[in-house]
């Protein structure tokens, strides 16, 4: 009887291999609902006020008009630190901006440009010391709740300054503050959604930062006669108002909880996970991955998990070096208005109004490479930066044109860049990543104001430095991956995996 003959080549059956999070998460969620979408833009309506105090200086600390009330002495071409003070008024009351008030035209470029870089430099300091703790201890939920908070309170207690010296270490105190509301915002927004919606609410979310810089013209012209300190109050009561709200109705990310093992908090899973499957689902199989290690719940093991790795490193610092030269444009063009000689109203309304479109062109980038998007428009805005230094006030209409579309040029590449980031680095250190981003973007918009202050007699040293330094970061993009339609992963070990099959 003959024999069965051994196949030695036979291919062995493996083990289904185990899904990651990223699979179980998005098999379970379901199609994008209304409670997702409820979700994203009640998270996304910090950013609306974040906006607000950002570019509030552009009326509360800006140059106001002035006339002559002596002619022997005065005239509309003298340089007004150069004349008497009873051979000049302002046109309205002192109490306008804080240059009026506390009789600061004529200070040193640092001086004048203090407040605003201290609230940048706030922005700086804070994201470090609060960043890990959106992906280790506070999570996302309530470090944007709180930050929003306390961002809002701050603001209102400015109102009480009486110098240029408090009024410096209250704007750092609310740079402070708010430093992770954007970067909670845009992880929070991108962990709630499945991959086919998260560019999408990602550009919600942005939209929300939009609508908060356009309202400013607004409040700012109705409050043109009135002081200053009001326009920092309309800003701040709603403000608190939505952080109460959002305590209480926002809830966690599903992927922080699940990484972290919250199980007792499973009702932050969107209700879509709970009716078209069991309930336990994502929990049970949730059980079946490695588990994150203890020194994750560290507070700042994020950081040193970002460090610890060579090519983590690399492109760590490829992305900062973009965002720095992206963010002194991005929040320079706004502050910097005020030199172009163009009605302060109206030329922020054109700004902020340019914000809109430049997300409809961003949404159309959507699967574009985000590399080639990131690059193209920054060199764009570069260039129109530079013709802006190149002509000056001497042809005010085309100066301005040149200034909205260096504008529009960095708002696209900044919606990307914001977009980018969080398909960049893993779960564990996503948030901490993209605030390291963020101090990068804050670093560039820190060094604005005194160039900003610089450029009122020298375009190049404003407009001209401007162009330079976004031209030359942008081409660091070179040493980054491509991170169109990929799935996020949740470990580093997944996404060395995950790349090194498709690089």
């Amino acid at each position: 009887m003959a024999q069965p003959v051994s196949n030695e080549y036979e291919i062995p059956e493996t083990e289904t291999p185990i899904p990651s999070l990223d699979d179980l998460i998005e098999q379970n969620l379901g199609n994008f609902g209304w409670i997702q979408f409820m979700q994203s833009v009640l998270v996304s309506l910090s950013m609306f006020f974040d906006a607000q105090q950002t570019f509030i200086t552009i009326y509360t600390d800006s140059h106001p008009s002035w006339h002559c009330t002596d002619h022997t002495k005065c005239s509309s071409d003298s340089d007004i630190c150069m004349l008497p003070r009873s051979a000049w008024s302002w046109n309205g009351p002192s109490s306008m901006t804080i240059i009026s008030q506390w009789d600061i035209q004529c200070a040193s470029s640092f001086i004048i440009g203090l407040p605003q870089s201290s609230f940048f430099f706030g922005c700086l300091f804070g994201g470090f010391l609060l960043a890990t703790m959106a992906d280790s201890s506070l999570g996302r939920k309530n470090l944007l709740f709180l930050s929003c908070f306390t961002m809002s309170a701050t603001s209102i207690v400015i109102i009480v300054s009486t110098n240029v010296w408090i009024y410096s270490a209250l704007r750092f105190l609310s740079g402070f503050c708010r430093s992770s509301i954007i970067t909670c915002a845009l992880v929070l927004v991108a962990e709630k959604g499945n991959k086919k919606w998260r560019f999408r609410m990602g550009l919600v979310a942005l939209l929300s930062f939009s609508l908060g810089f356009l309202s400013l013209p607004a409040i700012a012209y109705a409050n043109r006669g009135s002081s200053w300190r009001f326009i920092y109050l309309w800003t701040s009561i709603p403000a608190i108002s939505y952080s109460v709200s959002a305590y209480f109705f926002v809830t966690e990310s599903p992927r922080w909880l699940l990484m972290k093992s919250e199980q007792e908090e499973t009702s932050a899973i969107p209700r879509s996970a709970q009716t078209e499957a069991d309930g336990d689902t994502i929990l049970s199989q949730f059980k079946m991955l490695p588990k994150p290690k203890a020194s994750l719940i560290n507070l700042f093991s994020s950081i040193k998990a970002l460090f610890g790795k060579r090519w983590v490193t690399q492109r760590l610092l490829a992305v900062m070096a973009v965002g720095f030269g992206i963010g002194m444009v991005y929040f320079g063009m706004p502050l910097s208005v005020g030199n172009l000689g163009f009605n302060i109203y109206l030329v922020v309304m054109f700004n902020a109004s340019l914000e809109i479109p430049s997300y409809i062109a961003t949404l159309f980038l959507e699967n574009c490479r985000r590399k080639v998007s990131i690059l193209a428009f920054s060199v764009v805005s570069g260039i129109c930066s530079i013709l802006c230094s190149v002509i000056g006030k001497r042809v005010k209409g085309v100066t301005i044109g040149l200034e909205l579309a260096s504008f529009f040029g960095v708002c696209v590449a900044f919606n990307v860049l914001l977009i980018y980031i969080t398909e960049l680095f893993p779960t564990c250190v996503r948030n901490t990543a993209t605030s390291m981003v963020r101090q990068a973007i804050i670093s560039g918009a820190m060094c604005s104001p005194f160039l900003i202050s610089a450029g009122r007699k020298n375009d190049i040293l404003s407009y001209g430095v401007f162009g330079v330094v976004i031209m030359g970061c942008s081409f660091s993009v070179a040493f980054l991956p491509e991170t169109k339609g990929i799935t996020l992963c949740d470990t580093m070990d997944e996404q060395v995996q995950k790349e090194s099959i498709t690089l």
